[in-house]
């Protein structure tokens, strides 16, 4: 059989292609030139104002050998995913199983449960930095009168302390997505598997380990990577609720780039370094990349296990 010319199959799909191309153009507008102008812009000295000077793999050198804060942010990073993930995947999965039994009240309650995840991240940042507050805080407070503290702490201005409240206040901003995720997954497993089971005798703890969770594998394993690349992308909540502090104990990633493309005022050098940044931005993107990949390959070589 002849096979068709290119131009030919375009014009017997040109609908499809015409649906296609808002796309495509948006992909190209607002990713991929962008992803290229970063990876571009990683290979000179800029500051945003003067002209680019072109200095090779410098920026990608000093990134190695003289920013120990850069890796200092990326250990930072690791450390806040995971503690997140260790607290949050365990108690929306907790979660979403009871509120999958049918009780009066749990419509109301995912509600309730999803409504962090559609509130402004910098609004809530501020209202818990109000709580955490040193000093007339209502967390400090209320442990004062009930005499488990002894004195004020500073939750935000200490270690370990302020990267468990940047861990707690994010799991209570992203638990309810996950939650519902979880949930959804629960659902679509068929009623009557559960009814084979009770008659084989698996019921309460062993129905869930030997039938809830294999037929949850593909669902856990989605949402389990959305949550990891979700939370080595964290940065609106570490910027507005400690800004990197206490010298830099919660300085992550993306605070870290952020502050070579817009440096404080009272910074030793408040001259944009967006070549730098960029550079910073490339290795973030392919530190996030590899986790990912290799996530994807443990999480495939456990299914053929299983």
């Amino acid at each position: 059989m002849k096979k068709k010319s290119l131009w030919k199959r375009i014009r017997e799909n040109k609908g499809a292609y015409l649906m296609l191309l808002p796309v495509m153009i948006g992909f190209v507008a607002l990713t991929l030139y962008p992803n290229l102008w970063v990876i571009g812009l990683s290979f000179f000295k800029y500051d945003g104002v003067t002209n680019p000077d072109f200095i090779g793999l410098d920026n990608y050198i000093r990134m190695f050998t003289r920013d120990p804060g850069w890796w200092r942010a990326v250990g930072n990073t690791f450390i806040f995913a995971i503690g997140k993930l260790a607290v949050e995947m365990p108690l929306a999965l907790f979660l979403a199983v009871l509120l999958n039994r049918k009780l009066k009240g749990t419509s109301l309650f995912r509600g309730i449960l999803f409504l962090p995840n559609i509130t402004s991240t910098a609004v809530m940042s501020v209202v818990f930095a109000l709580l955490f507050s040193a000093y007339n805080g209502y967390f400090n407070s209320t442990l004062l009168k009930l005499d488990i503290l002894n004195r004020p702490v500073d939750w935000l201005g200490s270690m370990p302390a302020a990267m468990i409240v940047c861990i707690l206040v994010s799991t209570w901003q992203s638990i309810g997505i996950n939650t519902i995720l979880f949930l959804a997954g629960l659902q679509g497993i068929p009623q009557d598997v559960y009814e084979s089971a009770d008659m084989d005798g698996a019921v309460g703890w062993k129905r869930f380990v030997y039938i809830t969770m294999p037929l949850m594998a593909r669902m856990l394993q989605v949402i389990l990577m959305l949550a990891i690349i979700g939370s080595m992308q964290i940065f609106d909540l570490m910027k507005v609720l400690t800004g990197g502090g206490p010298s830099g104990a919660t300085e992550v990633m993306m605070t870290k780039i952020y502050s070579y493309f817009f440096p404080s005022s009272y910074a030793a050098s408040a001259i944009s370094q967006v070549g730098y940044g960029s550079s910073l931005g490339v290795m973030a993107s392919l530190i996030i990349g590899v986790v990912t990949v290799i996530y994807l390959i443990v999480s495939r070589k456990m299914d053929d296990i299983s």
